[in-house]
């Protein structure tokens, strides 16, 4: 019998901790157990006195295409939700800097994370997006009021509500990227954008990182957002959206 393979890998490379989405066959699409594992690891960031800094990066040529859908579509309730989560990372992330090192596919959830770290280095063809509003499901992991602090308000908009994907050089544009990689060099650029960052004392870098979080991040967005998510989560279009991604056909939607 094979063993399973680990849907989130840790590396350690001196004080950097690299974390890995690792379902390459779902474009590393986040079901219960990684996101249970992602949150292992950002406790071992936090924990542990000789890491500094954090990478979040994917398998096989994509960043991560946000929850695995099909996992959703096959149960009748949502998993219990994790301290730090959806993805076991979006809703509090480490409390030392973390930066996502995207190719490939940044979308949904993917993009979600990638709003929750710190610093975001891209391939020059990653493609960021929100496609929840096409499955009739909402976007409940932060995207929806950290974008619109993250880069224009009218952007963050258009993104939202029409679930389209742009690439890069996009965000790079609007600030939402820090820094632009050649397609296979995000990690690379990442690794170097944190020794940058190393040559800092280890302690002001995570203090600084956790004044601005805690400056920005307002804890009653999360609960504010729940009654307008709700009535969304709760209808039939949500079920009819994710069947119908599920068996690769066009939604019929009812408005209820």
């Amino acid at each position: 019998m094979s063993e399973v393979p680990q849907s989130i890998l840790t590396e350690r490379r001196g004080p950097i901790l690299i974390v890995t989405f690792n379902r390459p066959e779902v474009r590393n699409a986040v079901d219960h157990a990684a996101s249970k594992a992602m949150q292992a690891a950002m406790d071992l960031l936090d924990r542990d006195n000789e890491l500094f800094v954090g990478i979040i990066t994917g398998a096989g040529g994509n960043f991560c295409a946000g929850a695995d859908l099909k996992e959703q579509a096959a149960k009748d309730s949502q998993p219990p939700q994790l301290a730090r989560g959806g993805f076991g990372v979006i809703r509090r992330p480490p409390r030392k800097p973390l930066i996502a090192a995207v190719e490939g596919y940044a979308v949904g959830g993917g993009f979600e994370t990638c709003a929750a770290c710190d610093l975001i280095v891209a391939a020059r063809d990653a493609k960021f997006g929100l496609p929840e509003v096409r499955h009739n499901v909402l976007a409940t992991g932060g995207a929806l009021f950290r974008l619109p602090r993250q880069m224009p308000y009218h952007l963050a908009m258009e993104l939202a509500l029409t679930g389209t994907f742009k690439e890069a050089p996009y965000f790079e544009r609007f600030g939402f990227v820090n820094r632009l990689a050649e397609p296979g060099k995000a990690l690379e650029e990442a690794l170097k954008l944190a020794d940058s960052m190393l040559m800092n004392g280890p302690l002001a870098l995570a203090a600084s990182k956790e004044v601005i979080f805690q400056c920005l991040e307002q804890e009653e967005d999360w609960t504010k957002q729940m009654p307008f998510a709700q009535r969304v989560l709760n209808s039939e279009d949500r079920l009819e959206g994710l069947k119908a991604f599920a068996e690769k056909r066009s939604p019929v939607w009812k408005g209820r």
